[in-house]
């Protein structure tokens, strides 16, 4: 059996940070059958800074205790997603940093409501290549939750 020492183990749920936004502590579900990642959101609105696109929304965290957190990030793009059920969706795309472990990367999000899903963060294929992550479908949690890192990695 092969075994790869450069990447990092993680479980089907894992504890990260996206420190750029200001969001500690948030539940991710691991979806591999996802190419991008997305992010639970609301109240999504573009607008110019400097010439360029930005996207102001509400992130919503925690599934039992509502925390809401208003958030500004730079517009990557807009992309057409095509959910598990044909559905296809216009959304938002934005690129911030994501603290999972001791590694931080950065990741692209689409911005969408997930208010109906129990994980308010899925972290998708594209996600893991980049971090380079494989993961365990027996564990979740696997990785130390991530302490409060700027996007340099230095606590």
């Amino acid at each position: 059996m092969k075994t790869f020492d450069h990447l990092s183990v993680i479980g089907l749920r894992e504890w990260i940070n996206l420190p750029e936004l200001g969001m500690v502590g948030l539940r991710a579900k691991i979806d591999t059958g996802a190419s991008t990642s997305c992010l639970h959101a609301s109240d999504i609105q573009p607008f110019q800074r400097d010439g360029e696109g930005w996207v102001r929304f509400t992130a919503h965290l925690g599934t039992l205790v509502q925390r809401r957190h208003r958030c500004e990030a730079q517009l990557v793009t807009v992309k057409n997603i095509k959910s598990s059920t044909g559905h296809v969706q216009s959304r938002y795309v934005i690129r911030t940093h994501l603290t999972l472990g001791d590694r931080v990367w950065p990741v692209e999000f689409t911005l969408t409501c997930r208010k109906t899903m129990r994980y308010r963060v899925l972290l998708g294929s594209k996600a893991l290549i980049d971090g380079q992550l494989v993961v365990n479908p027996a564990l979740v949690y696997v990785q130390d939750k991530p302490t409060l890192l700027d996007i340099s990695g230095a606590p």
